[in-house]
């Protein structure tokens, strides 16, 4: 999964001052005797399943299908620049941890592989005998092909990423419930290239790279310079790293991206330091994020000092960092104060209470604390409330958690960075016999560890390991199920027509990928009951690339408007001649309150704002100036918005915050109609 967010936070500012080992002791002794002092909910307990000297400084975990933990280390955490150089010459490990015994606790360690060009890498995800791992700027396939526990072989996967030896670059891959990768980069990543040669020598450094930029889908080259996408950014592509897609930017440092069954999108983002402002995303498909000004690259101070000058309210201050008040920027789930975001799951297991089933859980590194994030859908979006999992006291300061994953048996594993401060570039235990590093396991009082058997070579078992809580079990299956095809089709039906809306979410991404059935099973999906089933089946019907008007048009008035924001998104670039009429129906039930279902619609008339515009006066006449029409107004791009918008400035009834608004949408506009447009108001005045 992914590596620590080694974030520049007021904690970092620790480890300078304290550059030594870990005060309450060093060694597994130490370790069992800090679990001691872990505050954990209700009905859960944590144990120490591994520490140093077995792991140093984890970065990242990932657990793989037979319960093995591996890690990803930091030893060699900013050797390139900081004083301490290179602490570990041979380079990072990725180490594999296995308990033997059953007793909980890791009595084996296997280095899978070793060397310079992994030093502190920031993601690694498992897939069968293959190994993703993350480092700015590479990202890397490592395989074992004779299945003796380490790799004998390298690739690339993608190349030319920004952000070398520095916590903001390319992060940890995970495998989604459609069978494709998903990862993201931090605001340091900048770009994305493909190399032109994938294979390498097992093991040297990479020093030139003859490589190619990767242009998305969308036609777009990958990079940070604002055509469209800038700072972080959020992608998918397939097992081989072709056709990428950018799902979502304008991030600082998205740390890790968590899909779920539904293939809905979650996320967490590191604030400005000393803003108390870490962010929880629903990461919208296409959306700007905020983190700068979109048109300009500008950061958030300039529209902060602006509002400060305007008397706007320091509790303010964080919407400003995300520019939450601009067009165009998706809202924020949920704001947790100052912090150092790292690792984030979905919870699908059914071992943990019912508290934290199908939740996110999340690692702050910052605060010392793994939190879980229950929602609830609000109109087109999300509410979120945060109940604390695991964290340390007063006592012990050195719980940095990095990264949290799910275990074949559903219990969660968390990796332990250990140390005074957490990133920033630094570090206090910068001596190799002293480095610390542990890992955990959380899970209900009383449960074993323990690892369902699997049998992969009959479709039963199959499916048995499709209903897994554990990524890599379900790599494993889906990929055996998707070569059967259309053998393992009345298998799928069965756990398609089950009442656990989760396991029927994975069977249908299977069932219409079986070639001549694609159709069928997303218009089941599309007349099902459950509104995220629908949304799966939409979802579906746009990565297979199937003509999804006549869906749109069966979706447009649904009830539930998550669904109908996933109408408006999937209308995204869609040049059909019904595209305008649609998008102005779905504009049309917009009740001026719900800002996710807003952002939606303007992600879905992106570039064909004129068409969309036109379509939307013609079906609500003079309703546009309501309330939700001015909303409309304000997020719109079209020739006509400037006239509408002097119109709704110049209105007497218009609020001075409304007004502020409406003047600040005119920055999002350009051409002749928006010059006329400020003409008009600095000849005319303010009527």
């Amino acid at each position: 999964m992914t590596k620590i967010a080694l974030f520049l936070c007021p904690l970092a500012a620790a480890a300078s001052n304290l550059l030594a080992a870990n005060p309450a002791g060093v060694g597994p002794e130490a370790a069992r005797a800090s679990v001691k002092k872990f505050t954990v909910a209700d009905g859960l307990q944590a144990a120490l399943y591994a520490s140093e000297p077995m792991v140093r400084n984890p970065t990242d975990m990932d657990i793989d299908e037979r319960g093995r933990v591996w890690i990803a280390e930091g030893v060699n955490y900013r050797s390139t620049f900081q004083k301490w150089g290179i602490l570990q010459p041979a380079g990072d490990r990725i180490v594999i941890l296995e308990d033997t015994t059953g007793d909980g606790a890791a009595d084996k360690e296997t280095v899978f592989y070793q060397d310079p060009s992994i030093n502190a890498a920031l993601g690694i995800c498992v897939l069968g005998n293959k190994v993703i791992v993350s480092d700015s700027p590479n990202v890397f396939v490592l395989t074992d092909t004779d299945g003796d526990g380490t790799a004998d072989k390298r690739e690339l996967l993608f190349t030319g990423i920004g952000g070398k030896d520095h916590d903001h670059g390319v992060h940890a891959f995970v495998f989604g419930p459609d069978g494709k990768l998903y990862f993201n980069m931090g605001n340091e990543g900048k770009q994305l290239y493909y190399p032109l040669k994938k294979e390498l020598p097992l093991h040297g450094a990479i020093d030139k790279v003859e490589m190619r930029p990767v242009v998305d889908l969308d036609g777009s080259e990958v990079n940070n310079r604002g055509k469209p996408y800038r700072m972080g950014m959020v992608f998918r592509c397939n097992l081989d790293g072709s056709e990428v897609e950018t799902l979502a930017w304008n991030f600082r440092n998205n740390y890790e991206i968590a899909v779920d069954s539904f293939g809905t999108l979650w996320q967490s983002d590191n604030d400005d330091d000393g803003n108390f402002g870490v962010r929880i995303n629903y990461v919208m498909e296409h959306g700007n994020f905020g983190y700068t000004d979109e048109m300009t690259g500008a950061g958030w101070p300039t529209g902060w000092n602006q509002a400060k000058a305007k008397g706007a309210p320091e509790a303010e201050k964080v919407f400003y960092e995300w520019h939450q008040y601009d067009p165009g920027v998706v809202p924020n789930l949920l704001h947790t104060g100052a912090g150092s975001p790292t690792g984030i799951l979905v919870y699908e297991g059914r071992l943990l209470p019912a508290a934290f089933r199908n939740q996110v859980i999340h690692c702050d590194a910052g605060p010392r604390v793994v939190r879980a994030y229950p929602v609830e859908p609000v109109g087109a979006g999300y509410t979120a409330k945060i109940v604390d999992i695991l964290s340390s006291t007063e006592e012990d300061k050195w719980f940095r958690p990095s990264d949290v994953c799910v275990a074949p048996d559903g219990s969660i594993y968390i990796a332990d960075w250990n140390d005074a401060g957490v990133g920033g570039h630094d570090m206090a235990d910068r001596k190799l016999e002293e480095m610390t590093g542990r890992v955990y396991r959380v899970a209900p009082k009383g449960s074993k560890p323990s690892v369902p058997k699997l049998n992969l070579d009959v479709i039963a078992g199959c499916l048995e390991a499709l209903e897994s809580p554990n990524l890599a079990t379900r790599y494993l299956a889906w990929t055996r199920l998707h070569a059967m095809q259309g053998r393992a089709e009345i298998y799928l039906q069965k756990l398609w027509k089950s009442d656990d809306a989760r396991l029927r979410a994975r069977a249908l991404q299977l069932l219409a990928r079986i070639k001549g059935n694609e159709r069928k099973y997303v218009e089941q999906a599309l007349e099902d009951n459950n509104p995220d089933i629908r949304i799966t089946g939409l979802r579906i019907a746009r990565e297979l690339k199937l003509d999804l008007i006549p869906y749109l048009k069966r979706l447009a008035k649904d009830s539930s408007p998550q669904v109908r924001r996933q109408c408006a998104i999937a209308l995204r670039h869609n040049s059909s001649a019904e595209m305008p009429k649609l998008w102005a129906q779905l504009a049309a039930q917009h009740d001026g309150q719900d800002h996710w279902y807003l952002e939606a619609l303007g992600i879905g008339a992106d570039k064909q704002w004129d068409r969309c515009f036109d379509a939307w006066r013609a079906e609500v006449g003079d309703r546009w100036n309501t309330p939700a029409g001015r909303d409309i107004v304000w997020r719109s791009r079209s020739n006509k918005t400037p006239a509408l918008l002097v119109k709704i400035i110049n209105d007497k009834s218009t609020g001075e915050k409304d007004r502020f608004r409406c003047f600040r949408s005119l920055d999002f506009i350009s051409g002749p109609e928006k010059d006329a447009a400020v003409a008009e108001l600095a000849l005319g005045g303010l009527k």
